[in-house]
């Protein structure tokens, strides 16, 4: 008969295993997920895009820094970045020195709030209890923090964002913009953070244009909201990150959490979304990253996405 404290003590033990296991090893376990999405006009060339979110850079990290520039080597047509690029304000230096080779190609981009505030310590009992409950963090209507977070960190993002404007990426900040690629005139529309309520769609609302051969949603967290007004618009495909695939997954059932109101079977890779009478395609990035104050990954390694366009069938 086993020792009544038999059972707890290995109970720790595993839990100790897995706490080593993704905080030591799988969150520095860089992955490339590749994809193929069937959206480009007959007859076209198919597109390699690379898609980065959630690098949540700290200095220091330099083996995230070493493999986001090796990333260059794949030679994407275009990238989109699908923000939450901080996770330290004093790391952009270290984000645009890590991008630098990728911002030889063409590429898009829009923020996350870890983008405009720092990140501040939080238990994972009431975050993980926050997201069970379906309070999703939810700021003011005018994208300010709530009042639990005014003492939250300003981000110099200034910065960031003149480094990718000067390379030449397309701020898609509640905006539109075009990218002619391989002979094809590509159209993106952009929407400021749902999670901080910083998006604006009727700002940019009214579909793709009729003289684009392929029109893109990008935003950062996947609200329902959002996706539900880039389908009903008719945009065919939507790129979105935030929810770090779960960031904790448990094996043969999946994410516990999205950190947003998106189911969890979508809240990492490729999926269909209808709205509107409509249907599109969904890519969610698990992110490469996470909060400086939760750096786990269980289940879940960090990636980058090369998405290859091919035409609709």
């Amino acid at each position: 008969m086993r020792p009544l404290y038999a059972v707890p003590l290995g109970i720790a033990a595993t839990g100790a295993a897995c706490v080593a296991y993704s905080a030591g090893y799988e969150v520095r376990s860089f992955r490339l997920r590749r994809v193929t999405v069937p959206v480009l006009p007959a007859g076209a060339s198919p597109l390699r895009v690379l898609q980065l979110s959630d690098i949540h850079m700290v200095n220091g990290q330099g083996k995230k820094q070493r493999w986001l520039r090796d990333l260059a080597g794949l030679k994407p047509d275009f990238v989109v970045n699908t923000g939450d690029n901080l996770s330290d304000p004093e790391a952009i230096p270290a984000v645009l020195d890590a991008l630098g080779p990728l911002m030889e190609f063409p590429g898009v981009y829009v923020f996350g709030s870890n983008d405009y505030y720092g990140p501040v310590p939080k238990s994972p009992t009431r975050y993980l209890g926050a997201m069970f409950s379906g309070n999703h963090g939810l700021n003011s209507a005018d994208g300010t923090p709530r009042r639990g977070v005014v003492g939250a960190i300003h981000n110099p993002w200034e910065d960031l964002r003149d480094g990718f404007d000067r390379a030449g990426w397309l701020n898609l900040t509640n905006t539109r913009g075009r990218l002619k690629v391989e002979g094809l005139d590509l159209e993106f529309t952009g929407l400021d953070d749902p999670h901080i309520r910083r998006d604006r769609y009727a700002q940019v609302a009214g579909g793709p244009s009729a003289e684009a051969d392929l029109s893109i949603g990008v935003v950062h967290a996947p609200y329902l909201r959002a996706l539900d007004e880039f389908t009903a618009d008719g945009y065919p495909l939507t790129l979105a990150g935030h929810t770090h695939g779960g960031q904790l997954r448990v094996p043969l059932y999946g994410a516990l959490v999205t950190n947003c109101d998106l189911d969890r079977k979508r809240c990492r890779g490729l999926s269909r979304h209808a709205a509107g009478g409509n249907h599109s395609y969904l890519h969610v990035s698990a992110g490469c990253g996470t909060n400086r104050y939760t750096p786990v990954r269980f289940a879940c390694p960090p990636e980058a996405t090369l998405l290859t366009l091919t035409p609709a069938v």
